[in-house]
């Protein structure tokens, strides 16, 4: 579901083949009484598909404060077929979630100095991680530093010396090449997926840089720290055990490190592509992703789910390794675009930053809502809903009190995003 108001909503469906006969009609059925709607309840009629099997319908004239059930349909001369059902329910006013954006921190020189607010300066800040204290971190891409800022938005350094390479050590003498994603453990100690050197790098609270996983070739090795191999390590988080979720981009791959280190594959192979499947290594089953760039854990059910970035698609992977798409792919791409950045609240509700220009959430009940920014869009405004701009959101992370903190890349700053229902 789109975008689902107290009297609208926006549906549609996908076909994955028509046979030997030609589509006659297509559209979404819906009831708020027959849990299995079919056309002899209320329905859309949309254009036919013929060449494109994607649709996407708009529903008008609900009732505010009402549960319905919907489901696409397709007919042709053999009869008619039906989609999956989806539960919804329309808030009771007429009113749309939409986000207000702020400038937490940077400006649009690209630079680096650190600073209070719009003062500090960032060159290409990508990775946003959150501790319990609401400090949020950032990897500050082309300076090769992972920065701090503080609630009321002091920046500071606190790891790297600007210079691209490999070296740990003290904080501030190590060296990271290219800084993607972040993680932030019970303890404090800050995670660095770090791109270019293909491996994961641990800061820890007495500031002490150290390699935590990988030998810094790129490949695919799985194993103890100092055999594992890594890709591009791009996105990463924890899970309620404590083991490290990475979005191995350049492998194609969801892996897991354990807090000793040893790495393992979740679900993915090296060769791109796009495959939902239940994961079986052992008997040669795999489902295919396309350079996946972010990863959340639902903290209810241990849940993995990945920003599939090259197949525009939002992938769950379950506890017991089947892999699913629960919004976009490639034949949908349009609604989640090109997602890259992934966060989760306490909730179920995910917020996904579509590298094209936007912010979205997708509530645990499955309904997409455009937050703020434009798909296709570029450039620099603060404001609300599609009032905003952004240049290149990627990574984003949540606190407690539900305020958002997102990279946008290419306008050097960290912005706030703070959850808004308005009338409209």
């Amino acid at each position: 579901m789109l975008d689902v108001t107290s009297t609208s909503a926006q549906s549609g469906g996908t076909v994955t083949s028509v046979g030997s006969s030609a589509v006659t009609a297509n559209g979404v059925c819906y009831s708020d009484s027959n849990q299995k709607p079919t056309t002899a309840d209320s329905k859309t009629t949309d254009p036919v598909i013929s060449t494109s099997y994607t649709y996407i319908s708009n529903i008008t004239g609900l009732t505010p404060g009402t549960t319905y059930y919907l489901r696409a349909y397709v007919t042709n001369a053999y009869g008619t077929g039906y989609g999956s059902v989806v539960k919804f329910t329309t808030p009771s006013t007429l009113s749309a979630l939409v986000g207000a954006v702020t400038t937490f921190a940077g400006n649009q020189t690209a630079g680096y100095a650190d600073g209070s607010g719009m003062g500090a300066q960032f060159s290409g800040p990508s990775g946003v991680a959150v501790d319990a204290q609401g400090n949020i971190y950032i990897s500050d891409t082309f300076n090769n530093r992972i920065r701090k800022i503080t609630p009321d938005g002091t920046v500071t350094t606190i790891a790297g010396n600007g210079t691209p390479g490999y070296a740990d050590g003290n904080a501030a003498d190590a060296e990271f090449y290219g800084p993607e994603g972040l993680a932030v453990d019970a303890q404090g100690n800050v995670f660095v997926a770090d791109f270019g050197n293909n491996l994961i790098r641990e800061i820890s609270t007495s500031g002490v840089v150290s390699t935590f996983s990988g030998v810094g070739t790129a490949g695919h090795v799985d194993g103890a720290a100092n055999v594992a191999e890594f890709n591009g390590p791009y996105g990463i988080t924890f899970d309620k055990s404590g083991n490290l979720i990475v979005a191995d981009e350049n492998n194609n791959m969801i892996r897991m490190v354990t807090p000793a280190g040893v790495a393992s594959t979740v679900a993915g192979t090296t060769v791109a592509g796009y495959i939902n499947a239940t994961n079986n290594a052992k008997n040669g089953v795999y489902a295919f992703f396309r350079h996946p760039t972010g990863v959340a854990v639902d903290p209810s059910n241990g849940n993995i789910y990945v920003a599939d970035n090259g197949n525009s698609a939002i992938r769950q992977i379950t506890t017991a390794n089947v892999v699913t798409t629960i919004a976009g792919g490639t034949a949908q791409s349009s609604l989640v675009g090109y997602p890259t950045g992934i966060t989760i609240d306490q909730s179920g509700d995910m917020f996904i930053s579509d590298q094209s220009g936007r912010i979205i959430e997708l509530t645990a009940s499955r309904t997409l809502y455009d937050l703020a920014g434009n798909s296709g869009t570029n450039g620099y405004a603060d404001g609300s809903g599609t009032a905003v701009q952004f240049n290149t959101p990627l990574g984003i992370a949540i606190d407690a009190q539900g305020n958002i903190y997102i990279a946008d890349f290419n306008n050097n700053m960290i912005r706030k995003l703070v959850i808004d229902t308005t009338n409209g």
